[in-house]
């Protein structure tokens, strides 16, 4: 298949990001042409003069529409690009040179119709950046299911880094209006169609993920909340490690509990978990070289887990003990699409 490329990037009040995002497109080494699709989702800040800037370096469209979200915002950029693979991409993001090279490589030898890829700490990053990439990607703290290493299950592609093709954009309708976990919702239902989906590791992209710690424990806890909703639209997609970070948070607490209770006679729950974070304060040490972002890996998956754990009890308590639609019970993970 000759693929034809389209990168579909939303943004929202993130001038400064398109910039960065636009200067690694740039400088692709990829020897063929590719398109860009730029959609400003009724920002109030403006990214214009940004994309002005590259007219004369690379083949852009810039599309204006109301506030709908990310999700409707990738529909409406897709509905309107001329390539066949679409190339959904946060605006948050820098792409390595050699991105659509390995992107086209892989699909040319193992064709599917959706793709995800992986994300890594940049050299310029924050620790703090780094700390929460390390959370986010490391396989000892969610198991490797956003990507890069082995997924203990079907490979779920996350929209920051998503490769769709044109014919599986328009029969599966795209993204819907939860937000987030509107890709893992698009993965499942492509599988329902009988799509596949697959990591490309090689295609990955450094993800700057421009939050703070408590910016960082709400959209952990709208992950975990959404996640509920999704078991109920989907059934057959729950799968016991979901819960892993709420038992892990139940644990640790009453393990300090117990410690305090029987003082001091039951310690090894409280030693395991100190073991657990102790290993991932190496393997972060290892991985970044940096004592900071470390002991920072430490607060970030502890942040991770409890937000997490805390988001997904309270959903499936809701959720399944609610007559209410999720929609009417969590209004903040839904927008209205145009």
């Amino acid at each position: 298949m000759d693929l034809s490329f389209s990168f579909i990037i939303p943004v929202y009040n993130r001038p400064n990001e398109i910039r960065e995002l636009l200067e690694s497109l740039s400088h692709q080494t990829y020897p063929k042409s590719f398109e860009i699709v730029i959609v400003e989702d009724g920002s109030t800040i403006s990214s214009e003069a940004e994309i002005l800037a590259f007219r004369d370096r690379l083949d852009i469209r810039y599309l204006k529409k109301e506030n709908s979200g990310p999700g409707d915002s990738r529909n409406f950029g897709m509905q309107r690009a001329k390539g066949n693979y679409f190339i959904v991409l946060d605006s948050d993001c820098i792409l390595p040179r050699q991105y659509l090279i390995e992107a086209e490589k892989s699909l040319t030898a193992d064709y599917a119709h959706c793709y995800g890829g992986p994300d890594a700490a940049h050299k310029s990053f924050s620790n703090v950046q780094k700390a929460i990439n390390y959370a986010m990607t490391s396989i000892f703290s969610t198991g490797g299911i956003r990507g890069g290493s082995s997924s203990v299950d079907k490979f779920q592609p996350r929209s920051f880094n998503m490769g769709i093709s044109k014919e599986a954009f328009e029969k599966s309708g795209g993204f819907g209006n939860i937000h987030p976990g509107e890709d893992p919702d698009l993965s499942m239902r492509l599988w329902e169609k009988g799509y596949e989906t697959k990591l490309i590791r090689e295609a990955f992209v450094y993800h700057k993920r421009r939050i703070s710690f408590n910016k960082f424990f709400l959209q952990v806890k709208k992950f975990g909340m959404v996640r509920p909703i999704l078991n109920n639209w989907h059934p057959g997609s729950s799968r016991v490690f979901y819960w892993f970070p709420s038992l892990f948070c139940i644990g640790l607490i009453f393990s300090i509990i117990l410690l305090f209770i029987g003082w001091g006679r039951y310690p090894w729950p409280v030693i395991l978990y100190a073991a657990y974070f102790a290993f991932i304060f190496l393997d972060a040490l290892i991985r970044n070289k940096n004592l900071v972002v470390a002991l920072f890996a430490i607060i970030a998956v502890m942040i991770q887990f409890f937000g997490y754990g805390y988001g997904f009890l309270k959903s499936v308590i809701l959720v399944n003990f609610s007559k209410s639609e999720p929609q009417v019970i969590f209004p903040e993970l839904f927008f209205k699409q145009n």
